[in-house]
């Protein structure tokens, strides 16, 4: 899209924004696109006139094997990665040799490494221990062979663009950074100016987000029922996307916010706040999560309640034993929010009242605000939403490396940013929304620019104005197509300081567990008297 084109798009759509009373709902006609020209949840399903974005594909992307991994399988297969870390090391340290010196004539070393590494897992059941061939027998969708090595193989080529999709095809630097300004953030243009050695490598886009089916349909039947009330009070929306044909920059938000992500999570999130010089430290949280709105397993129509979650923090020691638990949803007035925290210093369970907006999230020395949670999350009703219209933008999207664990937080880490030899960015259409704070009330942000794939309604990138109207501080989530769920998420999330030179990075997943999205919680699981009771154990 050349830049009158979405000139001309984002002054019609502010049209729309002005009017949002007047289209709570899509037409009849308007639906009937959906799953031909749109794909079910609304993206266009075509590609771009130049061929740069490809046609969706979906869960086409992905075989049966990999769609029903369980999260026993991929630990068993990421112990397997660590066991050949301690025999073979000088591999992994050969890695990152070539990775922390990465040119596009690199990629086929870097490529061959990652091979010759899977090479080294085991290709059978018999050459793991006794403890862990037992194991294994219990758990499902391990490789009934146990060849770790082809499930490693089939991972890298389907899940984050491996396979036709790996090598990258250039890379951003400050010095050709004004051939690709018109497809560039705000925020990416500012760390360019800010980190003399920050680049972009841009890889073939890969459109695999996907979701079940009975989300599908229920967003379809969502879009002539659904309306928007104000900023947060959603009706008429049962499981699925409320809003998959948009008028409104809200909506686009509750898309967000409403996304499927299975029916519940225990996440185990690994995060830091790295200083200018890139020391840090680790925090290690455990993240209990059930999703009300959008959940298979139980009937919910017309709930109210999107989510539960309690979070607790494991490390470093002087905040370990923190507890937060919090009840979100849709149109409860204020700011949608029931919370209370235990804090092991108090010795006591208390009503939160600020957890949301613009207070720091704990352990986060003030680098992530409540709201910045999953990149955006809490009630809208402090700021104006507009919706600019669509955009081809470069989005991190699809990291096979920056998740693998093949990769130690100390590799992901650097002075200023992350490594961005390990981000991958693709081209991909993204709705852009803006939020202007409303007069009268209070925000550390006065205005926000959301960038938010049309695929999977994921938010990619968010940039964050001060009250000065100075850009602040930089979001930006690695997408990856979750197949298992199936879902698409952003991990991990970063969240930069342009005035500190601070970053905070969350969502990391290389050393730890793998997230268990196969759990149960019942209910009374995230009740107050739970966490009472989960207190007196502290």
């Amino acid at each position: 899209m050349n830049s009158r084109q979405w000139v001309a798009l984002a002054a019609g759509t502010a049209c729309l924004a002005l009017s949002s009373a007047a289209y709570a709902t899509a037409t009849a006609e308007e639906a009937a696109r959906l799953g031909k020209d749109l794909t079910a949840v609304g993206a266009t399903a075509a590609g771009n006139g130049d061929g740069t974005i490809p046609a969706w594909i979906g869960g086409k992307n992905f075989d049966d094997n990999i769609k029903t991994q369980t999260p026993q399988s991929l630990e068993i297969l990421r112990q397997q990665f660590e066991v050949v870390r301690t025999k073979s090391p000088g591999d992994f340290d050969a890695l990152l040799k070539y990775l922390d010196s990465f040119t596009l004539a690199d990629y086929p070393a870097i490529s061959k490494q990652i091979d010759t590494i899977i090479g080294k897992l085991p290709k059978s059941v018999s050459e793991l221990s006794a403890d862990q061939q037992a194991a294994a027998k219990q758990v499902p969708g391990f490789p009934a062979d146990g060849n770790l090595q082809a499930l490693a193989k089939r991972q890298r080529e389907q899940i984050g663009g491996g396979g036709k999709f790996e090598a990258p095809q250039f890379i951003i630097t400050k010095d050709n950074l004004a051939k690709y300004g018109d497809h560039l953030t705000a925020g990416q243009k500012a760390m360019f100016a800010k980190y003399p050695d920050y680049k972009m490598i841009v890889y073939p886009t890969v459109r695999s987000a996907f979701f079940p089916d009975q989300i599908n349909q229920a967003t379809i039947k969502n879009a002539t029922s659904a309306s928007l009330k104000g900023t947060d009070d959603v009706e008429g929306a049962v499981l699925g996307f409320p809003f998959p044909i948009p008028k409104t920059g809200a909506e686009v938000l509750w898309n967000h916010k409403m996304r499927y992500r299975g029916a519940a999570v225990r996440r185990y999130n690994n995060q830091a706040i790295v200083k200018q010089d890139g020391s840090y430290k680790i925090t290690k949280l455990v993240e209990d999560v059930k999703f009300k709105y959008s959940n298979l397993k139980e009937a919910n129509p017309g709930t109210k309640i999107l989510l539960y979650y309690l979070s607790e923090v494991l490390s470093p020691p002087r905040v370990a034993g923190q507890l937060i638990l919090v009840h979100e949803s849709s149109g409860a007035g204020g700011s949608g929010r029931d919370a209370w925290i235990y804090n092991p210093g108090l010795g006591r369970v208390n009503r939160a009242p600020d957890v949301g907006y613009d207070n720091p999230y704990i352990g986060t020395d003030g680098e992530q605000f409540n709201d910045q949670v999953d990149v955006f999350n809490g009630a809208l009703d402090r700021y104006d939403w507009k919706l600019l219209g669509k955009k081809d933008m470069y989005i991190a999207y699809d990291s096979f490396l920056i998740n693998a664990p093949l990769i130690k937080y100390k590799d992901i880490i650097r002075p200023g940013h992350i490594n961005q030899n390990l981000a991958r960015y693709e081209l991909h259409r993204v709705w852009v929304v803006d939020a202007t704070l409303k007069a009268g009330l209070r925000h550390q942000f006065k205005r926000r620019t959301f960038y938010v794939d049309e695929d999977s309604w994921a938010i990619a990138a968010v940039d964050d104005y001060d009250n000065r109207d100075q850009l602040w501080k930089v979001q930006e989530a690695q997408l990856i197509t979750v197949p298992f769920v199936p879902t698409v998420t952003g991990i991990p999330e970063i969240i930069y300081d342009l005035q500190s030179g601070r970053y905070f990075i969350t969502a990391l997943s290389n050393e730890d567990k793998i997230s268990d999205f196969k759990v149960d919680f019942k209910d009374d699981y995230f009740s107050p008297n739970n966490l009472n009771h989960k207190s007196q154990t502290k």
